[in-house]
């Protein structure tokens, strides 16, 4: 699960996933943000600091394009509720929760 958007500060895309720890830059190299861009021309008219690609890998790849604040609302998710190695019961039912309501929404 990762969220990508433009930072205006940085001048580029940045990449960040959520963790116990908070919202946990990506420090790999996004060579392949421009051919994802290509073969998914909305992603041209993301508003830098505003809206972001949000993508959930698993059993069913998931990527929604949303307001910034709904992966940090998510990333609160995650900091507040992850226990232990795997997040835990409670953090793994509200991410399910967060999901199932962001499709809903998206409906």
């Amino acid at each position: 699960m990762a969220f990508f958007f433009h930072n205006s500060s940085l001048g580029r895309v940045a990449a960040f996933y959520p963790s116990p720890a908070g919202a946990t830059e990506s420090l790999l190299a996004l060579d392949a943000w421009d051919a994802l861009v290509a073969a998914n021309p909305i992603l041209k008219s993301l508003q830098p600091d505003v809206e972001a690609l949000l993508v959930r890998a698993g059993d069913d790849h998931e990527a929604f394009v949303v307001p910034i604040d709904a992966c940090y609302e998510l990333v609160g998710h995650m900091r507040r509720l992850w226990r232990g190695f795997d997040g835990g019961r409670e953090a793994k039912d509200a991410l399910d929760q967060f999901f199932s309501d962001l499709r809903a929404r998206c409906r």
